[in-house]
């Protein structure tokens, strides 16, 4: 694929290996992007950013069918009150589109936590900064590009949102 996107020049500057895939056209459901991308649901990586004070994020990897468990996440960051980030907030805090998120490439700095569930697929899919195209790489490929993340149970065994 001819295609690089903001991510995929990131990874390649830490000399991460990874490929692009390019869906065919817009993607409107997780179960049509993993059958697009020759994926399981699990293997799909939601990027979710969350504000836990002002002009403070937090971003959950969970995996694509997973819920995040809000008291888990509030116990964990020994917050009381978070909310999901807006759209404008998304952009504002990663430089990306929501359905683009992704933790490579950021602005600035910000907390990013790996949902130990996730850790269980051995090649996954994120967000590349750019709609309609994914970065694919191994977990443990994954793990070396985000030396500083946290890895912790942020997911919720029950469907819902679980605040």
């Amino acid at each position: 694929m001819d295609v690089s996107t903001p991510v995929s020049k990131h990874l390649s500057l830490l000399k991460i290996n990874h490929r692009l895939y390019q869906h065919p056209g817009p993607i409107h459901s997780l179960e049509q992007a993993a059958q697009e991308r020759g994926q399981r649901l699990e293997q799909v990586v939601r990027s979710i950013v969350f504000r836990i004070g002002q002009g403070e994020y937090v971003m959950v990897l969970i995996s694509g069918p997973e819920q995040v468990s809000w008291p888990a996440l509030r116990i964990y960051l020994g917050k009381s009150r978070l909310t999901m980030a807006t759209p404008d907030e998304v952009r504002e805090a990663t430089g990306y589109e929501t359905g683009a998120v992704s933790p490579f490439g950021l602005p600035g700095p910000m907390r990013i936590l790996i949902d130990e569930a996730l850790l269980t697929q051995e090649e996954i899919s994120i967000g590349s900064g750019v709609r309609g195209v994914t970065v694919i790489l191994q977990r443990n490929d994954l793990l070396a590009g985000l030396p500083e993340a946290e890895i912790g149970k942020f997911s919720s065994s029950q469907p819902g949102n679980d605040r």
